[in-house]
């Protein structure tokens, strides 16, 4: 058995972290919301980057209840999981399947999350994008890792970077011409 790649785990501890944060923060400001429907988030700066539009939107609450509640539980799960790693776990292969699918579920939901907030909601929360900016490379890197042994895995990973900075540059582009009329506006 391979061991862990101590990059890998330094991602999901430091990745968690961060996902953690941000998913913490969302929480209270909705809560904040809940209490005071005048409340502006801090978040909220302008008509593009306003986090308040999305928390009010159908799409913040895609089962019932603060899709933050989901990050919080999954990047406590990402965080104590690259812990362990770091401490010197070499997991069963199990549990990284369970990774597996937890990061492919994350990233297909984000992707749900961007195409809405862009398409739909026509808005964009500082915090969510946080999310997804690292949502992606836990999903690529878990997936690189548990094909690290196959013909496919080899060949990827040699563009691991390069796929991951394509992955970004592209929500980047989506973002820049859905709000193309707006960003022109800062620069008159």
């Amino acid at each position: 058995m391979t061991r862990t790649p101590r990059a890998l785990a330094w991602l999901y501890v430091i990745g968690g972290l961060l996902g953690l944060v941000a998913a913490i923060t969302l929480t209270l400001e909705k809560i904040q919301r809940l209490l005071d429907p005048a409340y502006i988030p801090s978040c909220s700066i302008n008509p593009v980057l306003s986090c308040g539009s999305v928390m009010d939107s159908p799409q913040a609450a895609a089962f019932g209840f603060p899709n933050p509640l989901i990050g919080i539980a999954a990047f406590s799960v990402v965080t104590t999981f690259g812990v362990t790693l770091l401490a010197g776990f070499e997991p069963p292969r199990w549990f990284w399947l369970g990774m597996q699918l937890g990061t492919l579920l994350g990233v297909v939901f984000v992707h749900w999350l961007i195409i809405a907030s862009l398409y739909d909601i026509h808005a964009l929360c500082p915090y969510c994008m946080v999310v997804w900016a690292i949502t992606i490379p836990l999903f690529w890197y878990t997936t690189l890792h548990n094909l690290r042994e196959t013909r496919a895995g080899i060949a990827l990973s040699r563009f691991h970077s390069g796929v991951l900075a394509l992955w970004y540059v592209s929500i980047i582009a989506l973002i820049l011409v859905e709000f193309w009329d707006y960003w022109v506006t800062l620069i008159r």
